[in-house]
């Protein structure tokens, strides 16, 4: 058994589990064509919901802050992507890929600015009062995330919102028997860029150095003359935006959005980031492509446990890491 486990680790350990996983579920699914359906379609939710958790990650993990009011930069971050798409209609419906693209990324830099502003105004205003006391952290954020609802339902209504995609995104690519959707491989793509800007902004930059140094120990930098601070709260506004275009991003995937995006999302975010590990980028992305490619082939295989699948998930890997697969702190 120990053998297995140091050939396990030896060709990728962890890192291997959504292989394994997809290894599997094309056992189990029998058909190429519908597996490779799923699977690309689990990549794409699995990196949408990377960028929505990967910043409450850092929050959590590095500024041991406990901000359930996370959701609520995911729901923003979803109406003003859609406001900004409905308001340039014209550009998303043309035939120029062009047109279509600049709608697409003013939708996500509109979203992407709100949730620096107001997560700079958040960690200010709220956050900063309830450092270190986790049970206030709890009650005054699901508070905000309250607020934030209502504030969204004053602003745009009760009714469902319509998201349109553009034009160029709204077809699918087929390959044989296979049917890829466009928007599916665009969210895979900006994902994984978004994974690779924060993996080398946090492990080859001297502003990462400084972040993970000061968790390990904030008096030896602070005495060094660095702001530990002000490059927390960096940390937290980053988190905000990520999540805010992770809501862009999920609000095209839908198409059809309520209040509650938020709130649906917020316990699939907090199991990703309890099953990767807290603080880790690495963590996250591996958590959040197996609950997508597990939500995915899930549904097919037997949809009444789709639910319970990655509280399932979530168990099974505590009981084997219960710190997580790759945790950035213990």
């Amino acid at each position: 058994m120990e053998q297995l486990g140091s050939y396990f680790e030896r060709y990728g350990g962890i890192n291997l589990l959504p292989v394994i996983l997809a290894v599997i579920a094309f056992v189990l699914i029998g058909s190429p064509s519908t597996w490779l359906t799923l699977t690309v379609a689990g990549l794409a939710m699995g990196m949408m919901i990377f960028l929505m958790a990967s910043g409450l990650s850092l929050v959590f993990g590095l500024m041991d802050v406990l901000n359930f009011g996370h959701s609520a930069f995911i729901s923003f971050g979803a109406f003003i992507a859609a406001s900004v798409l409905a308001a340039l209609a014209a550009w998303v419906a043309a035939d120029s890929v062009l047109l279509n693209l600049t709608a697409l990324f003013l939708a996500i830099a509109a979203a992407a600015l709100f949730g620096l502003l107001a997560g700079w105004v958040f960690e200010k205003v709220i956050i900063k009062p309830v450092y270190r006391d986790h049970l206030r952290q709890i009650l005054i954020t699901m508070g905000a995330l309250i607020v934030a609802e209502q504030i969204i339902l004053a602003v745009w209504g009760g009714s469902p919102i319509s998201v349109p995609r553009p034009h160029f995104l709204t077809g699918s690519l087929i390959i044989g028997d296979v049917s890829i959707e466009l928007y599916r491989l665009f969210a895979f793509v900006l994902g994984l860029v978004a994974y690779v800007a924060l993996y080398v902004v946090l492990n080859r930059t001297r502003v990462g150095l400084l972040v993970r140094a000061g968790v390990e120990n904030r008096e030896m930098v602070e005495a060094l003359g660095f702001r530990i601070d002000r490059l927390f709260v960096g940390v937290f506004v980053l988190g905000s935006a990520l999540a805010a275009v992770g809501g862009a991003m999920w609000a095209g995937y839908e198409t059809l959005i309520t209040a509650a995006i938020g709130s649906e999302m917020m316990i699939i975010v907090f199991i990703v980031i309890i099953i990767g590990g807290l603080g880790s980028i690495e963590g996250s992305l591996l958590g959040a492509l197996l609950v997508g490619l597990m939500g995915n082939y899930v549904a097919f295989l037997a949809p009444k446990m789709a639910l319970a699948s990655n509280m399932i998930l979530m168990m099974a890997i505590l009981l084997w890491r219960p710190y997580g697969l790759r945790p950035a702190v213990k």
